[in-house]
């Protein structure tokens, strides 16, 4: 049996008079994907930055069991936008968590850098240039082997496949599979496309009237929630589940 990684219990979020997250729990396990969804405004991005600790609870109960429990370096992100430092270049970017956090020498940091950029299949030729000059998809590749630089325990990306081309989203999910597979790692991701959900999500986590709803993606899809029903059966999610089916 899966043993937790993460656990969040008793979370309540409320900005003036709205309440986001109200008695919310959720366990995320140990080598898994999982994928959360919902509508704007449910609190998925509010969930993440709890998660990956940028903002402190305002109540309720965040565990790591992480080995030590939840230091940064067991922590890595990919943000929606790549966030890259658009003064350095590929292989700079990739090296700052190495130095800065782990405080690794260059020679050793530029070693492990060169390593990550060719396990998210970029060309060694990458390593020299400047985010103004990538793609959305290298972006998001760059994003990528930064947030692995340090060999987390969990991984969390925001939206991966946004921005990107239906080919090049196909991809990236291919690589993030591949990616959680060899290294055995956690995946935590926010995003609003299907065809990830289908693809390579264990189980989808769905925030719903400021709870949450937690299981495999027929599980989950089976739900009696309107915006459950329209999400996973409108014309997109009936197309994705009949594909499934055959």
């Amino acid at each position: 049996m899966a043993h937790p990684i993460i656990q969040i219990k008793g979370l309540k979020t409320q900005f003036g008079s709205q309440v986001i997250h109200k008695n919310l729990n959720l366990t995320i396990y140990e080598g898994e994907v999982l994928g959360i969804v919902g509508g704007s405004g449910s609190g998925k991005s509010v969930l993440m930055r709890f998660l990956v600790g940028l903002d402190p609870l305002q109540a309720g109960t965040l565990i790591y069991h992480t080995s030590p429990p939840y230091p940064s370096s067991q922590v890595g992100v990919l943000f929606q936008a790549g966030a890259l430092i658009s003064s350095l270049t590929v292989l700079e970017n990739i090296m700052v968590p190495l130095r800065e956090v782990a405080h690794l020498s260059y020679e050793l940091s530029y070693e492990i850098a060169c390593a990550k950029i060719e396990k998210v299949g970029l060309p060694a030729a990458a390593a020299q240039k400047y985010p103004s000059q990538l793609s959305g998809g290298m972006i998001k590749r760059v994003g990528l082997a930064r947030a692995l630089a340090l060999d987390p325990e969990v991984v969390f990306l925001d939206e991966p496949t946004s921005g990107l081309d239906p080919i090049a989203a196909a991809g990236f999910d291919q690589l993030i599979q591949e990616v959680q597979q060899e290294l055995n790692i956690t995946v935590v991701m926010i995003t609003h496309d299907l065809n990830s959900l289908v693809a390579i999500c264990d189980r989808v986590a769905v925030l719903v009237d400021q709870h949450v709803i937690v299981g495999t993606l027929e599980e989950v899809a089976s739900a009696d929630h309107p915006w459950i029903q329209d999400y996973f059966h409108g014309v997109r999610g009936q197309h994705l589940f009949k594909a499934g089916a055959n």
